[in-house]
Formats: structure tokens, C-alpha cells, sequence
């Protein structure tokens, strides 16, 4: 899943304003400005679209882990690149203080029906025998849940 596409997603779950997604932003990238955060968030098809990088992404994560949770006494290590939905699924786990009941529950919401074992593969080093690669489209059904667990009164995108 394009980075893009996750960061879009997560604007309008939290309801955040370009204001507080740029400051987000800026304290990974400081130079980034407005007009290519619209950039980011624009969609693939229009021409003013350009590609999140995966570092960005990263801190992006990192940044709203610790804006929701608070900062970690530990130093977390670094995230390996390029960045997977498996990572991606694990940061937003950890943001949002998920547990497996609350990812089942989740993806159960959009009928999105996935089993302990399968979740808990996703979450697994990746040389692990029992390593499963998280698909866009698990990913994606994660996100539109959690648009309508935190969001309940819209619909999710």
C-alpha cells in the first residue's frame, strides 16, 4: 500500500488539519512545506501527486506513537527499510494501544474476517517459519475500521 494512501487515511481518521498533519511532518522533514504536503495527500491520478518516501512515513509513525502514547524512556530501534504494511500494522498497533481482541475486533467490523494464528503471523520477525507478509488489502480493511471505531458517526472512506 502507497504510503500516500496510509497517510490520507490516517488525516481523516484522527480529523487532523494540514496545520497539525505539516507539524507532524516537520518534525521529521522541517523544510517540508504546505504545498507538498497536498502533494502527498493528492491522489494518484492527479498531476500534482508525489510519492511519500519510506523514511518520512517512518517518523511520521514514530511521531504519532508518541503523540498518543507519550515518549518512550527506551530509544526505539530503527525501523528497517524499505517500510512494509507488516511495520506499518505494527506502529498503528502500538499508537493506538491495540490488543489482538482489539484487531480482531477491528477487522471484524468491515467483515474483514481473519483468524488468531494469521494475525498473530503478521506481527512476527520477518525470518520467522510462520511469517506472513500483511496484503494492501488487509491493511486497507484495518484502516477502514479503525476509521469507524474512533470515527463512529462518519462512514469510513
Amino acid at each position: 500500500m502507497l504510503n500516500n494512501d496510509v497517510l490520507r487515511s490516517l488525516r481523516y481518521t484522527l480529523n487532523m488539519s494540514d496545520n497539525a498533519l505539516l507539524d507532524m511532518l516537520n518534525a521529521v522533514e522541517p523544510d517540508l512545506d504546505l504545498a507538498t504536503l497536498r502533494s502527498y495527500l493528492a491522489s494518484e491520478e492527479d498531476e500534482s501527486f508525489v510519492r511519500m518516501e519510506d523514511e518520512l512515513m517512518v517518523g511520521f509513525l514514530d511521531n504519532l506513537i508518541v503523540s498518543r502514547r507519550g515518549p518512550s524512556p527506551q530509544a526505539a530501534p530503527p525501523t528497517e527499510l524499505p517500510l512494509t504494511n507488516n511495520t506499518v500494522l505494527k506502529k498503528l498497533r502500538v499508537a493506538f494501544t491495540l490488543q489482538e481482541s482489539d484487531l480482531l475486533e477491528i477487522l471484524d467490523s468491515v467483515s474483514f474476517t481473519v483468524t488468531k494464528p494469521e494475525l498473530s503471523a503478521l506481527f512476527r520477525k520477518a525470518g520467522h517459519q510462520n511469517y506472513r507478509l500483511c496484503g494492501d488489502q488487509l491493511l486497507r480493511q484495518f484502516l477502514k475500521g479503525l476509521t469507524l471505531r474512533l470515527r463512529p458517526e462518519t462512514s469510513a472512506v
